[in-house]
């Protein structure tokens, strides 16, 4: 009776250990790192032309279909997470940002966004944008323009490195969130 016990625990044990391998495979599409980046910037009428810090970006920001003749870095941020985990950017004006990076598939990086007012939630997307590439979100108001977001995503290749736990779509020419 023994003896048709161990095989019976082996194969259980055997199937355990089979089905947490293939949980694992599977989690390796979300448990990469993600750099997000958050260049905020004043777009107004004001004649001062392109900040030099924007120089890279100048043919983006020219295509624009805003029509502003003054666009100036605010504020430029980057964050370090891992899909699954949410990372919050204050912007210029008090709104918050948070982005959560979902899942890394080939090269696209499926996200969730959502912008705060205070505690109010103003815009929410869920979008997939090619790994190293830039959303623009245009909109709100911001001193004598509008504040410009570009939000850019890099997966790291291969396995995260180890990150600490974190505690805690608007579309290119729609019109600005009041």
């Amino acid at each position: 009776m023994i003896s048709h016990r161990r095989p019976a625990i082996f194969f259980v044990l055997l199937g355990i250990l089979t089905f947490s391998g293939i949980v694992l495979a599977g989690d390796k599409a979300t448990s990469r790192a993600v750099e997000v980046h958050i260049d905020s910037i004043m777009a107004a009428d004001t004649n001062e032309g392109i900040d030099t810090r924007l120089a890279s970006m100048t043919p983006r920001l020219a295509a624009l279909p805003f029509g502003y003749s003054t666009y100036r870095l605010v504020s430029r941020q980057h964050k370090k997470t891992m899909c699954g985990r949410m990372v919050a950017f204050t912007l210029p004006g008090g709104r918050i940002l948070h982005v959560s990076p979902r899942r890394i598939d080939r090269d696209m990086i499926a996200m969730e966004l959502v912008l705060f007012a205070g505690e109010r939630p103003e815009m929410s997307t869920e979008l997939k944008l090619p790994n190293h590439a830039s959303l623009i979100l245009g909109g709100p108001r911001y001193e004598q323009g509008m504040l410009i977001v570009f939000v850019r995503a890099d997966a790291a290749d291969g396995p995260a490195p180890s990150i600490a736990p974190n505690p805690a779509t608007a579309v290119l020419g729609t019109p600005p969130l009041q």
